[in-house]
C-alpha cells in the first residue's frame, strides 16, 4: 500500500478475511476516507457493496443484490458522521506532518467500456466503463450519447482499492440500443494530462444472415460445379 499522505485525500482502508466455515473464506472489506469538503464511507463482502453512507441526503444506503439476504446496519451512519470528524482531524494534524513530502500519483489505464447485457435493438440495457490503476483516489467520469453529454441515468460506485494499492472503479450509463447510436465515457483524474475517451457504438448484426449467406453461396458453387461437370462429360461423350 502506497503511504504518501494525499493532499486533498487521505483514504483509510480496514480490509479481513474471514473464517465462515472450514471449507469457504469470504472477503470482508471496509473503506473510510475524507477530504476538506467529501467523504467516504463504505462496507462490501466479497466484492458486492452491502452499505454505503450517504453524506449528502445524510443516511445509510443498503445497495444489495436482490438473490442475497438483505443485511441492515442499524446505527451505522451515525458511526460513519462520527468517523468523518475523526478522519478530517487526522488529515488536518497529517497534512501539517507531511506537506512537505511530493504526492505519487499513477494515472488510470485506457477505460473499458463493455454492455452488461447481450445487446438487442430497443430493449434497456446497461453500459459499463470500467478504470483501474488510478491513484490517488477517485476518477471522475462522464458519459456522451452522440456526442452530447448525458447526466440521466448514470452513476458510479466508490473507488475499490486493488491489491498494488492503486485503485479502480466502475461507472454505469441505463441506456436503450438503437442502431448507429454512439456513446463514450471520458475518465479525468489528477495524474493526468488530458482526459481519456473510449467510445462504443451500436452495432448489432442479424441473427442468422452470416450463416444463410455461406450455405447460400455454398449452394451456388456447388450447382456451377455439377453444371460444370456435366458440360465436360457431354463434350467428351460427342468426341468420342
Amino acid at each position: 500500500m502506497k503511504m504518501t499522505m494525499m493532499k486533498m485525500m487521505l483514504v483509510l482502508v480496514v480490509s479481513c478475511v474471514l473464517c465462515v466455515s472450514a471449507e469457504s473464506l469470504h472477503e470482508d472489506l471496509r473503506v473510510a476516507g475524507c477530504s476538506d469538503s467529501d467523504g467516504e464511507d463504505m462496507y462490501a463482502l466479497d466484492g458486492e457493496e452491502l452499505w454505503v453512507a450517504d453524506f449528502i441526503n445524510k443516511k445509510g444506503v443498503e445497495p444489495q443484490p436482490s438473490f442475497i439476504d438483505h443485511m441492515t446496519c442499524p446505527g451505522c451512519y451515525e458511526g460513519a458522521v462520527a468517523n468523518q470528524q475523526i478522519c478530517k482531524n487526522n488529515l488536518k494534524v497529517g497534512l501539517e506532518v507531511y506537506k512537505k513530502l511530493p504526492l505519487e500519483q499513477d494515472p488510470p489505464s485506457s477505460p473499458i467500456i463493455y454492455p452488461r447485457d447481450d445487446v438487442e435493438l430497443g430493449q434497456k440495457n446497461t453500459l459499463l466503463c470500467h478504470v483501474t490503476g488510478f491513484y490517488p483516489a477517485p476518477v471522475k467520469v462522464n458519459w456522451t450519447k452522440n456526442g452530447q453529454t448525458v447526466t440521466e441515468g448514470t452513476s458510479i460506485n466508490v473507488p475499490f482499492p486493488n491489491k498494488d494499492g492503486s485503485f479502480h472503479q466502475v461507472s454505469r450509463l441505463d441506456f436503450v440500443p438503437q442502431l448507429g447510436d454512439m456513446y463514450s465515457c471520458t475518465v479525468e483524474h489528477v495524474a493526468l494530462d488530458q482526459p481519456l475517451t473510449r467510445i462504443w457504438d451500436v452495432d448489432v448484426q442479424q441473427p442468422g444472415i452470416g450463416p444463410a449467406v455461406f450455405c447460400g453461396l455454398g449452394l451456388t458453387v456447388g450447382l456451377l460445379g455439377v453444371a460444370a461437370g456435366t458440360f465436360f462429360l457431354i463434350k467428351g461423350n460427342e468426341c468420342s
